[in-house]
């Protein structure tokens, strides 16, 4: 999408005058897009996080003591959303290595 002024392209190819009202709707719609950044990276972080907690639930059946190192880690999964409260912490946590693996010492399993 391409915003000159009062034009707009929305497939790459035409471009299409915008009346006022609907440029107050786009900018809105765009800060309000923005202002919800940090909400859908902690989305996204739960998920990651419940997959990590599901890899070790196995571990937590009544005929297996978990040890406590993974105790530890899942302690440390399930405090995420409370030691890691803003998007700079979320940023940090979402960092990707150049084959797509998390960096985090937070995710890595013992």
């Amino acid at each position: 999408m391409v915003d000159y002024n009062n034009k707009i392209t929305l497939d790459g190819i035409t471009t299409t005058e915008i009346t006022g009202a609907e440029k107050i709707q786009l900018e809105s719609d765009r800060a309000s897009f923005a202002a919800k950044s940090g909400e859908r990276k902690l989305k996204i972080i739960k998920q990651i996080r419940l997959e990590k907690l599901i890899e070790t639930d196995y571990l937590s059946n009544s005929d297996v003591t978990m040890p406590n190192n993974i105790k530890t880690f899942r302690q440390s999964l399930r405090d995420i959303p409370t030691n890691h409260t803003d998007e700079d912490a979320y940023d940090l946590l979402l960092v990707r290595d150049a084959e797509g693996k998390l960096t985090h010492s937070i995710w890595s399993k013992p």
